[in-house]
């Protein structure tokens, strides 16, 4: 197995610096509101080509969250609709700072909506998509009608989109608080999806298929860390961070520690 590289979100102004400083060799940022459907943003002074030169020349890679607002699955056009131009966006951004790839939320429908529609609007926005870096689809932690939180789901995704080249990321605190246990959910993803792209490493504040997306530090939370040690060597794939940051450094040094 080769050495699983760990890594954290980071929201600062200066996130290559901050980096360096931390000792780390990827990252991931937003480029934009998470709650905007505005254009992107860039924390650099000279924007995406300086972000891309200080990332290159640090050695540190960079992973885009795409906006949370995103929802390619939904049937509402005021919805659906900015959300693929949105993706495109980000898309764009991306290769324009050299990312290794965007990841997304898998999204919903409604309890009125048919389920195949979600993601048959999955598989259009997908074929549509100038995919310029890879796309990776984030597992999610609630909802009843969504594209991504249960094996279920995500198969009949997969069966919909596994040719159109996207990838997938394994969140462990939202694949807890959906309803699979993190023991055995790389196993289980891997069947279906045939590869893991990246690992969401964080630990859950709530219990098991609670539906609630909380982060926790790692060994604060209701995962045992045992599990998430297994399900990150079985995966065989980076590794980002999203927990607090008071604990972040902690995190960083123990999961260091137990992969490598």
């Amino acid at each position: 197995m080769s050495t699983i590289k760990v890594g954290s979100h980071i929201g600062s102004a200066d996130p290559i610096t901050d980096a360096v400083t931390m000792g780390l060799s990827q990252i991931q940022i937003f480029c934009g509101d998470p709650q905007s459907f505005k254009g992107s943003t860039f924390p650099h002074p000279n924007g995406a080509q300086g972000l891309r030169a200080q990332a290159e020349q640090s050695g540190v890679d960079i992973y885009v969250h795409a906006r949370y607002v995103i929802n390619v699955a939904s049937t509402n056009n005021k919805v659906r609709i900015p959300s693929r131009k949105l993706l495109q966006t980000e898309v764009n951004s991306a290769f324009e700072i050299g990312a290794k790839g965007v990841i997304v939320h898998g999204g919903h429908i409604t309890a009125d909506d048919e389920q195949d529609i979600g993601f048959k609007n999955w598989r259009k926005a997908l074929t549509e998509l100038d995919m310029k870096v890879p796309v990776f689809i984030e597992n999610t932690a609630g909802g009843n009608h969504a594209m991504a939180r249960r094996f279920e789901a995500i198969s009949q995704l997969w069966e919909m989109v596994g040719d159109t080249g996207v990838g997938f990321c394994l969140d462990t605190c939202h694949a807890h608080a959906g309803g699979m246990a993190v023991s055995d959910v790389a196993e289980r993803i891997l069947s279906v999806v045939g590869k893991i792209d990246l690992i969401h490493c964080n630990d859950s504040r709530d219990e098991f298929d609670s539906g609630r997306d909380r982060h926790a530090n790692l060994g604060n939370g209701s995962i045992d860390f045992d599990d998430i040690v297994h399900c990150i060597k079985t995966a065989n794939a980076p590794v980002i961070l999203e927990t607090p940051l008071d604990g972040l450094a902690h995190d960083i040094e123990a999961l260091n520690k137990a992969l490598n």
